[in-house]
């Protein structure tokens, strides 16, 4: 299968539940990268706390060696831990030191307005959810983005706080995105067996990690398909053709 290649409508008959990605799936990567991260980062010494330097240590400490990894000065641990977050974030790391804390700063800057009805959704997202939540089946969201930081963006979309159709969120907690175990896990919160859930990304190897689970995957290719990784998952362009 080619990049240019779309599979028809899919149907979900046998489908019980949804699992879905954000970043590029439902929600524009320029969003996130361009509105978010640069929010968080811009904060990140305001922020940071003695909590967040524990759990960065210890993920800096399981880093190790690794060339060109900042050094750690145990004289000086919140800058340590500020100088670590920042390498991090230049990397795009899925750490879930980081993703907490940039969690708690989007929570500030939603309660305080500065974020509020900014979080992007696709146009095909509001009326998919409505769909699929008529039809009975569940949806949920597995992100790399800290739990609090998905339910602040869905309560504070475009298209008004979606949060009423989503059941269950899964971050790094539960487990990575590319491996099979995380998903096991995730049907088995959703009191459902692999096979009855659908997980939709923009990503092939979380793909491969769910389907090797046993659940059913559809790649999300938004924008130019010609650009899309070629998959031998089916694929959608928009979730209308989730029918």
């Amino acid at each position: 299968m080619h990049g240019a290649d779309v599979h028809p409508p899919l149907a979900l008959s046998d489908i019980r539940a949804i699992l879905l990605d954000i970043e590029g799936t439902t929600t524009p990567v320029e969003f996130v990268q361009q509105v978010l991260f640069p929010y968080a980062r811009a904060r990140v010494h305001d922020y940071l706390d003695q909590h967040d330097v524990g759990v960065l240590r210890a993920e800096y400490r399981a880093e190790l060696p690794q060339s060109g990894l900042p050094s750690w000065n145990p004289a000086d641990d919140l800058g340590s831990a500020e100088t670590y977050v920042y390498w991090l974030m230049d990397r795009d790391r899925k750490s879930t030191g980081l993703k907490s804390l940039q969690g708690r700063i989007w929570e500030a800057g939603y309660r305080a307005g500065e974020l509020t009805g900014k979080g992007e959704v696709y146009p095909d997202v509001r009326p998919a959810l409505a769909r699929w939540r008529k039809a009975g089946k569940e949806i949920a969201i597995f992100s790399s983005g800290s739990i609090q930081a998905q339910r602040n963006l869905f309560a504070n979309t475009t298209d008004g706080d979606l949060s009423s159709f989503f059941s269950g969120y899964f971050d790094t907690t539960t487990g990575s995105k590319r491996e099979a175990g995380s998903y096991g896990k995730i049907a088995a919160a959703l009191r459902r067996t692999p096979g009855e859930v659908l997980f939709v990304s923009d990503v092939t190897a979380e793909l491969d990690a769910a389907r090797s689970a046993g659940m059913h995957t559809t790649l999300c290719v938004r924008g130019n398909p010609g650009e899309a990784p070629t998959s031998d998952h089916p694929r959608i362009r928009s979730f209308a053709e989730l029918a």
